[in-house]
């Protein structure tokens, strides 16, 4: 099992964003030899540790090859993903778009690399999900992230007995491009990446990044009407 970075060979998907090039730097920082830093379309980088990698998670065809390129990957971090604004009684062709990318692929992505990370000691596999998985206001986001953490559950289970260790990691906003347009208050993401690391490191099975991440789970135990209370005024009267 590895959970330390120094000295591993790190794959981030979704590297162009703004988790993923912080995850890909504080790889480097945290001592990684060498990060493969993944995406649709590859950006050039001025570090001769980090390998551009080109990936497109929806196409299992690209997760394939990927798999045999970083075939020396032990820490794998599923970052990739979609916000997708697109209400659950939508258009079809769009909730199915999200689902791609959201679910499907980060799947796709962990069962090819499972063998990869089981042959290199069993290394680690860290799934970005959100506070967003356990709070239905965000339509096809929402339901698409709720599957990958349920997903995430089943991996650690499955993956254990290779001796992967599994980490799911949730937040709230970060201040990324994907919500540039959000106005609520956001994470710093080399915040949420450090938070994420330690507790990669500390070999913690969850790591809640944020304020809102503990907020939120905290509150699924309460009713139902705690956690959505527009419910309270769109109830019919007695």
């Amino acid at each position: 099992m590895t959970t330390d970075i120094g000295g591993a060979v790190v794959l981030v998907t979704g590297a162009n964003g703004g988790l993923g090039r912080e995850f890909v730097t504080q790889a480097l920082e945290r001592g990684a030899i060498k990060v493969y830093a993944s995406a649709r379309t590859p950006r050039d980088w001025s570090d001769s540790r980090i390998v551009p990698l080109t990936l497109d998670v929806t196409d299992e065809d690209s997760v394939r090859a990927a798999a045999r390129i970083a075939s020396d990957t032990t820490i794998l971090v599923n970052n990739a993903g979609v916000a997708g604004d697109v209400p659950m009684l939508g258009d079809s062709t769009a909730l199915r778009r999200v689902f791609e990318t959201n679910f499907f692929g980060a799947v796709s992505v962990a069962r090819e690399f499972a063998d990869v990370l089981g042959r290199n000691g069993g290394g680690s596999l860290v799934d970005v999900h959100s506070a967003l998985s356990w709070l239905g206001v965000a339509g096809a986001y929402s339901a698409s992230k709720a599957a990958f953490w349920s997903a995430t559950n089943s991996l650690r289970l499955e993956l254990a007995p290779q001796g992967t260790h599994v980490v799911g990691l949730h937040l709230g906003y970060a201040d990324t491009p994907m919500t540039e347009g959000v106005t609520a208050p956001k994470a710093d993401p080399a915040d949420i990446v450090a938070r994420a690391y330690d507790g990669l490191e500390a070999r913690e099975f969850e790591v809640l990044a944020d304020d809102t991440s503990v907020q939120v789970k905290a509150g699924l135990s309460a009713p139902l009407e705690a956690l959505y209370p527009q419910l309270t005024s769109t109830a019919p009267s007695a």
